[in-house]
């Protein structure tokens, strides 16, 4: 079966804190279409923290959510995303979700810990953890990106989660990558030798390749069926 015919099969799936129901999310659009997002605003975490606490109290919302296969300019601000040899990595492959710091961040679906790292620098994950998946035979995996520190210090290769078990909490901007609290969540089908770590933004020339090995995690999460 493909992946993306076992993520619609699955239901009632959360990645942070289920209190936050899907009808107390909103979207948020970070692309250049969204004349709010400048270089100035997404160059200072502390300011880009109170553009979203706004967007969120505006919607009356608790979390914003978006981001999938969605041009983005703000990595401009990190040499992360910059390679003379290509062209700039401005996609975004995964979906964030944008919350209050610490908030807790729930296994996806029954799986174990494939690997976990600390992926320094601006514009980086910051802690992450990668857990793999094997449902009606088919192995997959997901990434949790802007954890704390503290949510990798006593896990192990090989823990077991259920769905919707505690596996972490959100970071903040010291060592989530300079960003606002959010986590970035992706799914990823053939995760190749990476360990702790994976693309979660692609260039232009690289898309069809990333948005097939990377479906919308939105096809599992389902919350634009319910905001």
């Amino acid at each position: 079966m493909e992946l993306t015919e076992i993520l619609k099969k699955q239901n009632g799936v959360y990645v942070i804190d289920k209190s936050i129901p899907y009808s107390k999310y909103t979207a948020l659009d970070l692309s250049p279409s969204n004349t709010e997002i400048n270089a100035e605003l997404v160059s200072d975490s502390s300011d880009f923290d109170a553009y979203i606490g706004n967007h969120l109290a505006k919607n009356n919302a608790l979390a914003a959510f978006g981001g999938y296969n969605e041009k983005r300019q703000l990595y401009k601000r990190s040499e992360l995303f910059k390679d003379d040899d290509e062209e700039e990595r401005d996609i975004h492959i995964g979906i964030d979700i944008w919350t209050e710091t610490e908030t807790p961040v729930l296994a996806a679906l029954d799986g174990k810990v494939h690997s976990f790292e600390y992926n320094v620098g601006q514009g980086n994950y910051g802690p992450t953890i990668i857990l793999e998946h094997d449902i009606d035979g088919k192995v997959f995996y997901t990434l949790y990106g802007h954890l704390s520190v503290e949510s990798i210090e006593d896990i192990e290769i090989g823990d077991v989660f259920k769905k919707g078990q505690e596996i972490a909490f959100l970071g903040d901007a010291s060592v989530n990558g300079d960003y606002p609290p959010h986590l970035h969540f992706q799914i990823i089908e053939d995760l190749e030798d990476n360990f702790g770590d994976y693309p979660g933004v692609c260039n232009e020339n690289d898309l069809d390749f990333y948005l097939k090995n990377c479906p919308d995690p939105d096809l599992l999460l389902k919350i634009k069926h319910t905001t």
